[in-house]
């Protein structure tokens, strides 16, 4: 399939079926958001799961990420509809929304990003909406532009996988290996036979809904990114601004203590 100009918003991007690349942002600093943005990567997500990150430096991280050319989502703590709103609002274009166990969860989701009739967001007037300058342009960039990803993490999910991955709505989806792996009681261990079987079969469900399919790839190496790739997964995060961080400079520190053999 044709992919889109790397310029298209994001959710004509992933209708197309296109390959995209983001990352995971932990630290609430804007000058990583805005050294990752720079990097090139197509989307950007601000952690407010797993992270100490407000909802004060969610925003500037927002503003850094789209002053740095590429597109800031948020991946909520819950799939909780006053969460979600308050980041929409805050200007995230989409949210990742953990722990979607049932087409129920999935549409509770897309409803919270999404304003009436559509969904039944609340109507507030703040960076979004141009602090009340730019309501109706922002309604109108909602309906083309509001990307929603549904995270299936847990053993639950795979009991209402087609119902989740065909809701209308849902833009993609994205396998959370690590919870997943530790509803089966085996965090972590993502090689195991239970695990690798579970999620194979969140991949065949893809292929027979069509759903647009992601994976978070935790260690920041390419090389298990194209591994999944080629497997067939087109959202891929590719690892996050810590173990970016910690793994460059262990590896520099640990080339620089080597011994020299010359």
């Amino acid at each position: 399939m044709k992919g889109k100009p790397r310029n298209a918003p994001l959710k004509e991007r992933l209708r197309a079926g296109e390959l995209t690349i983001g990352s995971w942002i932990t630290l609430g600093h804007p000058s990583i958001a805005e050294i990752m943005a720079r990097a090139g990567f197509d989307w950007l997500v601000v952690d407010m799961e797993h992270s100490a990150i407000t909802l004060r430096e969610a925003q500037a991280l927002i503003q850094a990420i789209e002053l740095g050319g590429s597109v800031p989502l948020v991946r909520v703590g819950a799939n909780d509809p006053n969460e979600i709103k308050r980041v929409m609002d805050a200007g995230a274009h989409g949210v990742i929304v953990p722990m979607v166990n049932s087409r129920e969860d999935a549409l509770r989701a897309i409803s919270a990003a999404n304003y009436p009739p559509r969904g039944t967001r609340g109507v507030g007037l703040a960076r979004a909406q141009g602090y009340g300058l730019g309501f109706e342009g922002y309604k109108e960039w909602l309906c083309e532009n509001c990307v929603t990803v549904v995270q299936i993490e847990h053993v639950q999910a795979l009991r209402d996988l087609d119902g989740i991955l065909a809701t209308e709505g849902v833009d993609a989806f994205i396998v959370g290996p690590y919870d997943l792996s530790g509803s089966l009681g085996r965090p972590g261990e993502l090689d195991c036979p239970e695990v690798a079987a579970a999620l194979e079969e969140v991949k065949e469900a893809a292929r027979r809904t069509g759903a647009l399919s992601g994976f978070h790839v935790i260690p920041p190496d390419w090389r298990e990114a194209r591994a999944r790739i080629a497997e067939g997964y087109r959202f891929i995060g590719l690892s996050l601004d810590t173990l970016f961080l910690g793994s460059s400079c262990s590896e520099e520190l640990k080339n620089l203590r080597r011994p020299s053999f010359a």
